[in-house]
């Protein structure tokens, strides 16, 4: 175990909280984008909600478990394994002078709802300033060790 290892896996979540808080922006800067991509018919298809997949840092989950029965070091960060798109349904508005309004007047809008967006992007801002907080305890912490040993 490194004098290091609160630190890393303070880092490890500091970037994992990065990713999610540029997802959920990402979402939100695309809101109303009815045209991000071609299906398979050739037709356009409204933007889909994007969601950040977590997972321990640790390769093997049982090993973690058993490491951490039997070790004193715990846990070994977070990492996103995925990025994966929501599959709930697109929201239908009845708006038929848009151009992408079908043949009864409806609009395919992206499933991004703007309420999760900011819930989701207000957590993880408070847990980007709690591992910050976190960081800067480990820092200081290490720094009181050292004058210790003067």
């Amino acid at each position: 175990m490194s004098i290091f290892h609160a630190m890393n896996n303070s880092a490890s979540a500091l970037t994992a909280q990065r990713l999610r808080m540029d997802v959920a922006s990402s979402n939100m800067a695309n809101a109303n984008t009815t045209r991000a991509k071609i299906d398979e018919n050739g037709d356009w298809q409204p933007y889909r909600r994007k969601m950040v997949v977590f997972e321990p840092a640790e390769n093997n989950f049982k090993s973690f478990l058993h490491k951490a029965a039997t070790d004193s070091s715990q846990g070994s960060g977070v990492k996103a394994t995925e990025i994966m798109e929501d599959d709930e349904p697109f929201k239908l508005v009845y708006n038929p002078n848009h151009p992408d309004a079908n043949e009864d007047g409806y609009v395919e809008l992206p499933n991004v709802d703007p309420l999760k967006e900011m819930v989701d992007m207000m957590s993880a801002t408070r847990s980007y300033e709690a591992n910050v907080t976190a960081v800067n305890a480990s820092k200081s912490m290490l720094m009181k060790a050292l004058e210790i040993g003067r």
